[in-house]
């Protein structure tokens, strides 16, 4: 375990560094970045593959018509550019948790909130790249409404089948020889049920603001024009990041309590 750790730590770092020179990480998102890394190559090759997976897909679909995302969220998200150290916390601490916890007592039940648990990140992540890029408008999920892109809560068609893919996409990872089948289910469930839960959260709970000099609806708390913002709902204290983490929780706990059933 030491050797795989201390290989992991190199090789993690080397990815975090690249990721920082190419912009899609904070000096703190890379640290986080590293020490994630170093867990799951410590746990063994399949935790390393899944986080590669779910890093290398993710950063790849941002730099999908990087210009028209920009445009169309400009102003509106808490947000852009390089991922911080929360941001990664947010997405991958509940899978780094798990990949310590099966080095402490190796479980299968383990593996599937693991796996649960970056899926529901990958299709969150996913559905929101690719469904900011949607040629129909989003609606909310709890209203119908249309709503301006960028806006938590709301969903496409498009977004929607990113997320599947994703929750696929992350399955089939799992679902390589030495993992059990039940670990590829977990991630299928999880990651949709938790991409849903981050739609339904941002909708319901995640606070809302405005700034009353432009009058636009955004998650910053000092608007881009300088304006401090106010807030129009939602708690106070659910920022995205929040949901972010809560609805990774939430297929995680499914993906575990699946494996569990099915084990």
């Amino acid at each position: 375990m030491m050797a795989n750790a201390l290989v992991g730590f190199a090789l993690a770092l080397g990815v975090a560094l690249l990721a920082r020179r190419a912009g899609a990480l904070t000096a703190g998102g890379a640290v986080a970045a590293t020490v994630s890394g170093t867990v799951a190559f410590a746990a063994g090759w399949v935790w390393a593959a899944l986080l590669v997976a779910f890093f290398t897909s993710s950063s790849l679909l941002s730099r999908v018509r990087a210009r028209d995302r920009a445009r169309r969220l400009a102003g509106r998200i808490a947000k852009a550019g390089p991922r911080d150290a929360t941001q990664v916390v947010a997405n991958g601490g509940v899978f780094v948790l798990a990949a310590l916890a099966w080095l402490v007592h190796p479980l299968m039940a383990w593996q599937c909130v693991g796996a649960a648990g970056i899926a529901a990140s990958a299709a969150d992540t996913w559905a929101t790249e690719l469904g900011t890029l949607s040629p129909a408008p989003p609606r909310s999920i709890l209203t119908g409404r249309i709503v301006h892109a960028g806006t938590s809560g709301g969903v496409t068609p498009l977004g929607l089948l990113a997320g599947l893919a994703a929750a696929a996409f992350i399955a089939v990872v799992a679902g390589v020889p030495g993992w059990p089948w039940q670990a590829a289910l977990a991630a299928f469930a999880g990651g949709i049920a938790g991409c849903l839960a981050d739609s339904l959260l941002g909708a319901a709970l995640q606070v809302r603001r405005r700034c009353e000099r432009c009058g636009m609806a955004t998650e910053q708390v000092v608007h881009r024009c300088g304006t401090p913002t106010i807030v129009t709902g939602g708690l106070t204290w659910l920022d995205n990041d929040g949901v972010n983490a809560a609805s990774t929780s939430i297929g995680a706990l499914l993906g575990g309590g699946l494996g569990y059933l099915l084990s």
